[in-house]
């Protein structure tokens, strides 16, 4: 139900990001959000495993033209801002984060349910496609004439040793976000003995210091540079992530959660700018790079799955360290 989804996203990701550097980028980005809205109306109606699984391919799809489109637009509107941009993107997706499951929670309580929240989602949707009308399309003189030549662009990207080394970053630094986010529930129960309801606390406290984080990463870029800012956190994990693992008791774990959200800001934002930096005129060919990057770090979740049944989730968790290390060895761009 999830795996596929997200498969069929990836795939079609480098598609929608050549796509994005023709002169129908604007075009696209309104069709994605229309395909986004009708997935989550069909979500919030589907009464079975076949329906469901229909509306969450189309979903997924649908969000790396609506949402993805949308980024690299921001990222074109102003080249000199890119890192900050890309921190005001990752805040606002902290938010999501933080009040997705509050709006559920309060979903529920009102008698709606999960069908109604979702379905509230689709409505909500419909005013964000008309906004997304006036995305400006590239330049005459950026965009490439057919969805051809704008995978040939992204076809050449993947050739560039310095593109290869972001998408390397990229994919690293994700291994202590969202792969950290989709195991540390189980690692929770599993190895460090806690009950659901006290792993549900721990992935909220570490939800909210990565909110704290991304709000304070605003204000950090415009006294020191991205690159200083990512040795600086990469060093803190160093320290903090192992004594997560190592020490006992709920409350210190709680509290190296909350620090550990904290530094991992700026993590996607930085390395992501600089992606869009290393491809100038060429967003698209950027979110098209990513998205395969983004397919071979799928696979990620699966080795890493396959390892915990063999060795156990404890042992596995410390692969995840290999992010902050990463961080430090691969050189920065800036």
């Amino acid at each position: 139900m999830l795996a596929v989804p997200g498969l069929v996203g990836s795939v079609l990701d480098p598609l929608i990001g050549a796509a994005g550097d023709t002169p129908r980028r604007r075009r696209v980005v309104v069709a994605g959000g229309i395909a986004f809205a009708a997935s989550a109306a069909l979500t919030a109606a589907a009464g079975g495993f076949w329906p469901l699984l229909i509306a969450l391919v189309v979903g997924y799809s649908a969000s790396g033209a609506f949402a993805s489109l949308a980024q690299a637009t921001l990222m074109d509107a102003d080249p000199a801002q890119r890192a900050r941009n890309m921190a005001r993107w990752t805040l606002i997706g902290s938010f999501g984060y933080v009040g997705g499951p509050l709006l559920l929670w309060l979903a529920v309580l009102a008698g709606v349910g999960w069908r109604g929240a979702i379905g509230a989602l689709a409505v909500s949707t419909l005013p964000l496609v008309l906004v997304a009308r006036r995305f400006p399309d590239p330049p005459p003189g950026e965009a490439a004439p057919r969805l051809g030549d704008g995978l040939r662009d992204a076809l050449g990207a993947l050739r560039r040793r310095e593109v290869v080394r972001l998408l390397v970053l990229l994919q690293s630094a994700d291994l202590l976000l969202d792969v950290f986010h989709g195991f540390l529930a189980l690692y929770l129960v599993d190895a460090a003995g806690q009950t659901p309801s006290l792993a549900a606390v721990g992935v909220a406290v570490w939800t909210a210091g990565g909110l704290a984080g991304d709000w304070l990463l605003l204000p950090a870029l415009r006294r020191t540079t991205g690159a200083r800012a990512l040795r600086i956190t990469a060093l803190a994990a160093l320290a903090l992530y192992p004594a997560f693992l190592l020490v006992a008791g709920v409350v210190p774990k709680l509290a190296l959660l909350a620090a550990l959200g904290l530094v991992n800001s700026g993590w996607y934002a930085v390395p992501k700018s600089w992606l869009y930096d290393a491809l100038p005129g060429r967003s698209g060919s950027a979110i098209a790079v990513a998205g395969v990057g983004g397919l071979a770090g799928s696979l990620v979740p699966l080795v890493l799955g396959l390892l915990a049944g063999a060795v156990g989730i404890g042992a596995t968790m410390w692969v995840l360290l290999l992010a902050p290390v990463a961080l430090l060895a691969l050189p920065s761009r800036r």
